[in-house]
């Protein structure tokens, strides 16, 4: 994944969300973006996958510049999957009805295609004895891992993720953060943001600072965790890492 972004600008009436934001990606496969809340991860995330559009800046990804065109960034984000803080899954639909909703109405699969395709990425991820349950009768590490199933399906070129833990508890959290890490060690190109630090260490190739809308630092998680050198990201990792 290369990903080149220059100088973002969002604005949510006074609030700058992001500010001249700007960030350089060669060769990555997992994208991590930290940072203190408010800071602006999440914007950030949400105009790389299309979901917003800056008001002033540019994003190429993969050598392809996001556009403006509501039509271009319908197709960009169909080939792309999301997964954000909160589950998202339809209450009144089975685990497997949840995955193959979106492949029949957004993706125009026929409907014994999505139940294939649905089932495959339920089996993928040890779900398939839940196929058939409601969300509510699910954990919310199983409905984040429908939701993760969702997303990849169709075999996104990219994948992102909004604080995909935050509403888990910590047992739930190793759970989905595992199946993280396996996608990423398949070859799936992910974009994500979190608060796990140890786990950003671990999974990810490049490591981003987010705060005050700007990317005040970037590099290997070797570098950026054991050699920070801005001070503000040396006090934020101080205390985070703290316990």
């Amino acid at each position: 994944m290369k990903l080149e972004v220059t100088g973002l600008i969002k604005c949510y009436g006074k609030t700058r969300a992001a500010d001249g934001l700007s960030l350089f990606v060669e060769a990555a496969r997992v994208l991590v973006l930290i940072g203190p809340s408010g800071g602006g991860k999440s914007t950030l995330l949400r105009m790389l996958g299309g979901l917003e559009v800056p008001d002033e800046g540019s994003v190429v990804i993969n050598g392809r510049r996001l556009g403006v065109d509501e039509q271009a960034l319908q197709a960009y984000r169909r080939r792309n999957g999301f997964l954000f803080q909160q589950f998202n899954l339809f209450p009144h639909l089975t685990a497997r009805r949840n995955i193959e909703l979106p492949l029949e109405k957004v993706h125009g699969h026929p409907p014994a295609e999505a139940t294939e395709m649905a089932t495959q990425a339920l089996a993928r991820f040890s779900l398939l004895d839940h196929a058939d349950k409601l969300p509510a009768q699910l954990s919310g590490g199983q409905q984040q891992r429908v939701g993760i199933a969702r997303a990849v399906a169709r075999k996104p070129e990219v994948l992102f993720l909004d604080e995909p833990t935050s509403a888990l508890d910590p047992e739930m959290t190793a759970e989905v953060l595992e199946l993280i890490q396996e996608l990423a060690e398949a070859g799936q190109d992910i974009i994500l943001s979190t608060h796990e630090m140890g786990f950003a260490r671990a999974v990810a190739d490049q490591v981003a600072f987010v705060a005050g809308g700007k990317i005040e630092e970037m590099g290997p998680p070797a570098d950026l965790f054991g050699a920070s050198r801005s001070p503000l990201c040396q006090r934020f990792l101080s205390r985070v890492m703290r316990y």
